[in-house]
């Protein structure tokens, strides 16, 4: 829908956000890509006509989690309520840097910024071939058996390293958390051992390192000697405070490995509840639960957090970098494993090339972070004249003065706010349907096409839309500020269009599409994305108000998702829609995979009035793992009442290109 950007009635001030410093900026020729940091967000937040950014007042708010709601304290509850405003709409990694670039910071200690640092790095490990078939209890068990050896020569280098950083703490108390630590890793190893003799495999079969294993273990034994590159006198220690600094080098390289092992057991635990722990892998995945290992895991971070105290900024950045290094290792120890049965990821390698695969995406939130309208509106008013301007004989558009064009839009965003709600109410049935009907859905979002067509018709009346210049709309887009991994997705996607014989759309209510053209451009993506939106009219290279009107409805939408494939060139294609808003549902629902980005209540309000299932991306693909032949051959099932949902654009990319492309 047109995200009408409802300025706050209470305010009696007519200011433009461009009024400010930080939005000049935001959008300014010098900032290549701007980047909101969420002390910034919190500040502009709290300014009433602010809310102007949003329309998903209530309908398609996006809360943030509760890890970051903890941390920032009554600043975010404040402007959280029913919605969180322009900056909310980052996705979980984008959050978390957000976060850690923020007011958040002083809140978070030196483990949980890291960790938040590293999500991206986390979402990978977790979409790996390996854990993917190993949490769907479909893993081959020679597989396992290699993966536990692997596992144990990386513990026994984890001990090693244990003992090393207790040999340089200079603190009692650190001393003795590394001890019971090194004594949790011994168990562990043990652990292993009995379990792979459970399952009938010689224990004392030495398998010898993999190169991943190897590469992983000289990290950890160079980073525990003191070896730190790019560290002056690397190797070299000598004072007790030297010591002391190594010994939280070593601890913050070890780190990583404990919290991902608590994330990855926290995220698999909750699928051995679903499906009555038939996993074969169950009792030693249990292990890694919440319950086990978040202790441990939480007492390494802690440990952390204590030594990194005397440390500097250059040295805090070190073990930043090692952590990150040791996030990196953990991905290539999981990839290493010999996974030799076909897996449901990455999408890329079990597509097969033969078939077209097809990309379709909305634009408004789902990859921007800030509605289009809003963006537009903005352009017209701080370019608006402080007086009238009267058609004149140079042929140019006669506008409103800057205040009166404020006024008409104030106007307009506050109508489509209320009457979207009383739209979204009127379509929904009175009982809720146990399995999908999507007759009865086409036939109830008529209604919600019908309202966007008459908002588009009230906009284009006021005049609000006249008199833009395109190169100030195509600046605009050229700085616009994409969600996290959005960009890095497209880019890698379309390099990978040959072999994957990938096609990618764009299906959006945008007013102009000049926008998103210049968006794409941008990055470097344009040539090979085609935009389907709608069309500003212009005479010269200014707009006359109209525009030529082609998606403005879920129906719209879904008429060009079917335009399209029925243009390809082959019988056997898959495609993939990722969307946000009700406006959204119908390609979702037709797709073979339908992604939903982000938690619209209002979506989810309709969905669940009509049948629909939305299950998390990773449930549905370890459930896709349970029913994948083993000649990989797999079915999406379009139709079938499910939409999948992530918390943003790094966990489609590591489901539909993993690592390989990252």
């Amino acid at each position: 829908m047109p995200s009408f950007a409802p300025f706050n009635r209470v305010s009696t001030i007519p200011i433009s956000p461009f009024s400010f410093p930080w939005f000049r900026f935001l959008f300014s020729s010098t900032n290549p890509k701007p980047t909101l940091s969420f002390s910034s967000y919190c500040a502009i937040s709290s300014f009433p006509i602010l809310s102007g950014f949003s329309v998903w007042i209530r309908n398609r708010s996006r809360i943030f989690p509760s890890s970051i709601r903890r941390t920032s304290s009554l600043r975010l509850r404040s402007v959280e309520r029913d919605t969180i405003r322009f900056g909310s709409l980052l996705p979980s990694a984008g959050r978390a840097m957000a976060v850690v670039g923020g007011v958040g910071e002083e809140a978070l200690s030196t483990a949980k910024k890291f960790w938040f640092m590293s999500q991206k790095e986390a979402t990978l490990a977790k979409y790996t071939p390996f854990v993917l078939c190993l949490a769907s209890g479909k893993l081959e068990m020679e597989t396992f058996r290699q993966y536990i050896s692997q596992d144990i020569h990386f513990l026994r280098s984890f001990a090693r390293a244990y003992e090393k950083a207790a040999e340089y703490a200079d603190d009692d108390d650190a001393k003795d958390a590394i001890i019971k630590l090194r004594k949790a890793a011994s168990h562990e190893i043990n652990m292993h051992k009995d379990f792979i003799q459970e399952l009938g495999i010689d224990p004392d079969k030495e398998v010898p390192c993999n190169p991943a294993t190897l590469k992983y273990t000289n990290f950890l034994s160079a980073t525990s000697d003191g070896k730190i590159g790019g560290e002056k006198g690397a190797g070299k220690i000598v004072t007790p405070f030297e010591k002391t600094k190594i010994a939280a080098y070593t601890v913050g390289a070890m780190v990583p490995c404990m919290r991902l092992y608590a994330f990855l057991g926290k995220e698999i635990e909750q699928l051995l509840r679903l499906d009555g722990s038939d996993n074969p892998y169950s009792k030693w995945l249990k292990n890694y639960s919440p319950s086990v290992f978040e202790e441990p895991a939480a007492k390494i971070e802690d440990l952390l957090d204590k030594l990194s105290v005397p440390l500097t900024g250059e040295e805090l950045d070190v073990i930043q970098k090692l952590y990150h290094q040791a996030m990196k290792l953990e991905i290539e120890f999981f990839l290493a494993q010999p996974v030799t049965q076909p897996s449901v990821v990455p999408l890329s390698r079990l597509h097969d090339s033969k078939k077209q695969l097809y990309i379709f995406s909305d634009f408004d939130l789902t990859c921007s972070v800030v509605d289009s309208s809003a963006i537009l509106a903005e352009i017209a008013i701080i370019k608006a004249p402080k007086a009238v301007d009267l058609l004149g004989g140079d042929g140019s558009i006669g506008r409103m003065p800057a205040s009166e064009l404020r006024d008409s839009w104030r106007s307009l965003s506050a109508q489509y706010t209320e009457e979207y709600e009383q739209c979204i109410d009127s379509l929904l049935p009175a009982e809720e349907a146990k399995s999908l009907d999507l007759e009865d859905l086409h036939k109830r979002l008529e209604h919600l096409s019908e309202f966007e067509k008459r908002a588009n018709s009230r906009v284009i009346e006021s005049g609000v839309l006249r008199g833009m210049n395109a190169d100030d709309i195509k600046r605009a887009g050229e700085h616009l500020n994409l969600q996290d991994g959005c960009s890095v997705f497209f880019q890698k996607i379309v390099a990978e269009k040959e072999r994957l014989n990938v096609n990618v759309h764009i299906l959006s209510y945008c007013w102009c599409a000049d926008l998103i053209r210049s968006a794409f451009s941008s990055v470097g993506c344009l040539g090979d994305v085609t935009i389907h939106s709608n069309e500003f009219e212009y005479e010269g290279s200014t707009s006359t108000g109209k525009m030529a009107r082609k998606i403005e409805s879920p129906h719209d939408k879904l008429q060009v998702f079917k335009s399209v494939l029925s243009q390809r060139n082959t019988k056997e294609h898959l495609s993939v829609y990722v969307g946000d808003s009700v406006g959204d549902l119908l390609c979702l629902l037709e797709a073979d995979v339908g992604i939903l980005v982000g938690t619209s209540q209002s979506l989810r309000r309709v969905g669940n009035q009509f049948g629909i299932s939305f299950v998390p991306l990773f449930q549905g693909l370890v459930d896709k793992q349970m029913e994948l032949a083993p000649d990989g051959t797999l079915s999406w099932n379009a139709r079938s009442g499910v939409v999948y949902t992530v918390s943003g654009w790094p966990e489609i990319h590591a489901f539909v290109l993993g690592h390989d492309a990252s």
